[in-house]
């Protein structure tokens, strides 16, 4: 298929960019490098430095593109930030994606995946969590995912887009040339492998008492390969509808820094703070429907494969992409 990504600079959008030429697609790239990476922008691909906010451009170029799919990754996901900033998040992650709807309704696009995500569950009452878990965002971050979920709906049943909406997890691990560059970074794995590379004290702990095996956190972490397969797969989704991914088992944040102990070889010391607000016990996915459905097939799920994989893409860049 002739696919465009939005956000293919990024993190899972360059995984899934590298993917989908690996698999025979042909791929076109929008990024407005705001938080991707150049560096990041696989060079079999075409790319083009373009913000979704340029409304009339981007029209004018998913129409001359011939594009039969479109898979949406360009977002602000910061939800700290989101708390401190609203505006921007529904700025650029629902206004911007409303052009963005409208130039694939112009270019008769007949494939929209949406990259949405499992904060639009908020805390979520049960777990592993279902597709018809109900969604109760607790940020301007997952608010503004499931916002455009609901757009999505709108225009397929105005305009017969077909669209599928994939909410996920923790994200983590690197292919070969492509992997975890953020500014700041949030995310436990990375972080961790920062402080096995000296360029961190330690790990932050956010609470050690939740009721869990070992006190702390416990999430569901997805190799980028594995999620970038299921976008492919989404492209030829039997149906429009949302699909939840994840390993359907969690791990704890200490259960992760233990084993990136054991695949560095490192110390990595710790120290352990408060809670943080809204931070649930547990986030575990039933991805049981995407398995049906789109034959989606993780092939990643042990946590050593993943944090190993960071950890070797880490070594070959150990300040990241160093294109900012």
């Amino acid at each position: 298929m002739n696919v465009l990504v939005t956000g293919g600079a990024g993190y899972i959008g360059s995984a899934t960019v590298e993917y989908l030429l690996n698999h025979e697609h042909k791929v076109s790239i929008v990024d407005s490098l705001a938080t991707g990476h150049r560096e990041a922008v696989d060079r079999r691909a075409d790319f083009i430095e373009m913000d979704l906010s340029e409304r009339d451009r981007l029209i004018h170029f998913v129409m001359k593109g011939s594009f039969e799919a479109i898979i949406h990754f360009a977002a602000y996901s910061l939800v700290g930030e989101s708390m401190q900033n609203p505006s921007k998040y529904f700025i650029n992650n629902d206004a911007c994606s409303i052009n963005l709807l409208d130039a694939a309704v112009a270019g008769k696009i007949k494939s929209f995946v949406f990259s949405s995500t499992a904060a639009t569950y908020g805390l979520p009452e049960e777990s592993p969590i279902k597709e018809t878990t109900p969604q109760l965002p607790i940020n301007p971050y997952g608010e503004s995912k499931l916002f455009l979920e609901k757009m999505l709906y709108w225009y397929n049943q105005i305009h017969g887009m077909k669209y599928t909406a994939l909410r996920y997890f923790n994200a983590a691990g690197a292919s070969t040339n492509f992997g975890e560059d953020h500014s700041p970074e949030t995310h436990l794995v990375p972080i961790v492998l920062q402080a096995a590379m000296g360029q961190r004290k330690n790990v932050a702990i956010f609470g050690d008492d939740y009721n869990t095996k070992d006190g702390t956190c416990i999430r569901d972490y997805i190799h980028i390969e594995d999620l970038a397969q299921a976008h492919m797969l989404a492209l030829t989704a039997p149906r429009s509808g949302h699909y939840n991914l994840g390993t359907g088992s969690g791990f704890s944040v200490k259960e992760v820094i233990e084993v990136a102990r054991e695949v560095t070889g490192k110390k990595i010391e710790v120290s352990v703070s408060t809670r943080r607000s809204g931070d649930p016990a547990i986030l575990i996915a039933d991805s049981t429907l995407a398995r049906k459905e789109l034959n989606w097939n993780p092939l990643h799920e042990n946590i050593r494969e993943i944090i190993n994989s960071a950890w070797e893409w880490k070594k070959k860049f150990p300040t990241g992409y160093n294109d900012k």
